[in-house]
């Protein structure tokens, strides 16, 4: 999707120009922080800014602009690792600022021409890019301070921030050479030689985490939004997807104290106060009239129902088609087949929905934790009749997003839009409950899958057959040219079309359902169900086979070193094939996703009432070079505590089109007492970085089902997983 040959100097070309001037700016955070107004000032400074990726000050702090969102997964500290290690600056010199909206400087270079977060690609494609960056602002410092001293420049070394010239003694700031730093020449390609891995001195070690305002408080989060008068607006949401307002009677609301307006937009009716909790009340009083005629009467039962009469009398289109599976499976010795459901899920992060927004003559300004800042301007802009550059976004602190902040069709930030477009000169922050986000939200889609695979006489897999049944995520997307080809959406068969053993016969394909339910990426994506009924499969495969699962997996990954790796290190780590208390179980499952290698072993114990118990996940995780261990195992054990969530309770369901669910009392994540003891390997590589936010997911629920299966004799196909 993108040129990755582009040189060095072309991309410093690109990324901006040199030297001081003017610099036009915010201070975000005590601006949105107290009531007033936010001004632009213009300023005559003397910051050194040598890319787009660095500013210098005098005062020797050293900003690293970061253009992903921070929510959670460690961005700040991951990225500013990459700035810090080839300038060799002090990591405590270090200070991680959110990049503007601008896709021409900070685009996903993963995605083309899109600024934005996602698809664990912050780390990958800003890996070398970051480098670069911190290697050509060292050579200015470096050439800045050789002009000063009159030395050769071969002379002058940097660490820990401080320039020096060992045989005259003199020693000097990234600060006090920014000045003249900021009039050297943008340094040639040639003269950037990045670090080789033995020299690293952050990357691959223990650091900090560079997001401290999360400890002390002073880190700033969309609900600290704070301006002159500012509103708080929620909305009221159709109760049934599609549906439409018909009539509003709005007295009861316009009665209680501090409420300000109720405001029809498109997608509900919005009601203005003071406060959330006025809103709220506003809100609740509310007496609409919803016109349902052209409303979804899903219930998911049903809809299940659909899907599996879809499996198994219609053809799908052939996403992978190797050799004829159809017909090997006739001739297998033995045949294996099973049926699996995966239900809606909802993101549900520990923030809820939220944004300001605030329109007037000169365009449009957002204050939220952006996450597709290209696709949100581009919407914005088109709403407004404004160009995507009048729409000002200020990235700040998400609390998770799991998918649900890159939303391709902006939803609550149109919703905040349209409100600020209503009232214009008002800022507005529209605040989305947890039950808004649940009922009203985006979900994982529900899938369907039908797999039948053959062994031959040798107990060897001969064909696979694998039909999956499912929304379209990227459809009707900005997304859809490059993720839907051939009417085959790759997020929906993602791990299953590119099976990693080797099997002769291999056959997938894919039924694309229209519904009249919302839905959107959920951490891992396609590889979220793909991942479980493959490894689930395969087990059952080895057993039938009358062979040790580690063993069968190994045999048949002759061509994937990678897989076998994590494998066979899995394996080791988790003392597989160890004598367990009676009950108890050992499962395994290793799966690929986002250029990641994951490999999962669950102890799991039943008991005599049929509970499921985790009680230890030992995974081993390769993904290129590791930047910050810490880091990646943090969100490795985040990640296998979400997919325990969906493998033992989450599910949403939907009755007549309405969704049951509404809180965290019936749409259940993982409990603090449910949290197995999480032990993280990493596999040595010296192969670039790849994403780590979403590859512990996948593998996490077909290993507890496969340990499930070795504690009882008893196969799970559906999720989540219940035994009684």
């Amino acid at each position: 999707m993108v040129d990755q040959g582009i040189s060095r100097r072309r991309f410093l070309t690109l990324v901006g120009g040199v030297g001081a001037g003017l610099t036009i700016g915010i201070n975000l955070p005590a601006a949105i922080t107290k009531k007033a107004t936010p001004e632009v000032s213009v300023t005559e400074t003397s910051i050194f800014e040598p890319n787009a990726f660095i500013k210098i000050h005098t005062d020797n702090t050293v900003s690293v602009i970061i253009k992903h969102l921070e929510m959670g997964q460690g961005t700040y500290t991951g990225l500013s690792t990459l700035v810090a290690e080839e300038l060799n600056a002090d990591w405590a010199q270090i200070k991680p600022e959110n990049a503007p909206a601008d896709p021409k400087r900070y685009n996903n270079t993963s995605w083309g021409p899109y600024q934005g977060t996602g698809g664990s690609s912050g780390l990958a494609n800003s890996f070398e890019q970051l480098r670069i960056a911190g290697a050509a602002a060292k050579a200015m410092l470096v050439a800045a301070a050789a002009e000063l001293w009159q030395v050769n420049r071969a002379e002058v070394t940097v660490e820990k921030g401080v320039v020096s010239h060992k045989a005259s003694n003199k020693k000097t700031t990234f600060g006090e050479l920014a000045n003249l730093a900021a009039k050297q020449s943008i340094p040639d390609e040639k003269s950037l030689i990045l670090k080789e891995p033995k020299d690293f001195v952050y990357i691959g070690k223990k650091v900090a985490r560079n997001d401290h305002g999360k400890i002390d408080g002073s880190a700033i989060f969309t609900q600290d939004v704070k301006l002159d008068g500012l509103l708080t607006a929620v909305i009221a949401h159709p109760p049934r997807f599609g549906g439409k307002v018909r009539a509003i009677n709005r007295k009861k609301t316009l009665a209680i104290k501090g409420v300000i307006d109720v405001v029809e937009v498109p997608s509900g009716v919005a009601v203005l106060a003071k406060d959330f909790w006025t809103a709220k009340k506003g809100r609740d009083a509310l007496e609409i009239d919803w016109d349902n005629s052209k409303a979804s009467t899903v219930t998911t039962h049903k809809l299940m129902a659909d899907y599996k009469r879809k499996a198994n009398e219609e053809a799908g289109l052939a996403a992978t088609h190797k050799g004829d599976a159809k017909k090997a499976l006739e001739k297998a010795d033995k045949v294996i087949e099973a049926s699996f459901e995966f239900p809606y899920l909802a993101h549900a992060p520990m923030e809820p929905i939220n944004c300001v927004a605030l329109v007037n003559k000169q365009g449009c300004e957002i204050w939220n934790g952006a996450q597709f800042h290209t696709v949100d301007q581009s919407i914005v802009s088109s709403i407004l009749g404004i160009k995507p550059e009048q729409v000002k976004i200020n990235t700040l602190f998400a609390g998770g997003s799991f998918g649900r902040r890159a939303n391709p069709y902006s939803d609550y930030i149109v919703e905040a839009v349209h409100i600020a477009n209503a009232k214009k000169g008002t800022p507005i922050k529209l605040v989305w409950t947890r039950e808004d986000d649940i009922r009203a939200g985006y979900f994982r889609p529900m899938y369907f899958h039908k797999v039948k695979a053959g062994l031959d006489k040798n107990g060897n897999p001969i064909a696979w057959e694998h039909h999956v049944v499912g929304q379209s995520i990227a459809a009707g997307t900005p997304f859809e040219g490059f993720l839907v080809k051939d009417g085959i959406d790759k997020t929906s068969i993602e791990g299953a079309s590119n099976l990693s053993y080797s099997i002769p016969n291999l056959q997938v394909n894919l039924h694309t359902v229209d519904v009249n339910v919302p839905v959107l990426w959920w951490r891992s994506v396609g590889h979220t169900h793909t991942a479980f009924s493959t490894e689930v499969i395969i087990d059952e495969l080895a057993h039938a086979a009358g062979k040790d699962p580690v063993e069968f997996r190994a045999k048949l990954m002759d061509k994937h070193p990678r897989h076998l790796g994590v494998l066979k290190m899995v394996a080791e780590k988790a003392k597989w094939g160890k004598s367990l208390p009676k009950g108890h179980g050992l499962g395994v499952a290793v799966h690929e996703s986002f250029d990641s290698f994951a490999a999962q072993v669950a102890e799991v114990s039943v008991s005599d009432k049929s509970e499921i118990r985790v009680h230890r996940v030992v995974c081993v995780i390769d993904c290129g070079i590791a930047v910050n261990p810490d880091i990646i195992k943090a969100q490795i054990q985040g990640g296998i505590g979400f997919g325990l969530a969906a493998a033992l309770e989450s599910e949403i369901t939907l009755e007549n089109g309405q969704v049951v669910q509404s809180n965290f009392h019936d749409y259940k994540v993982l409990r603090m007492n449910q949290m197995p003891e999480v032990e993280v390997h990493i596999m040595p590589s010296t192969k670039p970085p790849t994403g780590v936010g979403e590859p512990g997911t996948p593998p996490i629920a077909p290993a507890v089902a496969n340990a499930i299966f070795a504690a009882t004799g008893k196969r799970l196909y559906n999720l989540p997983l219940k035994l009684a």
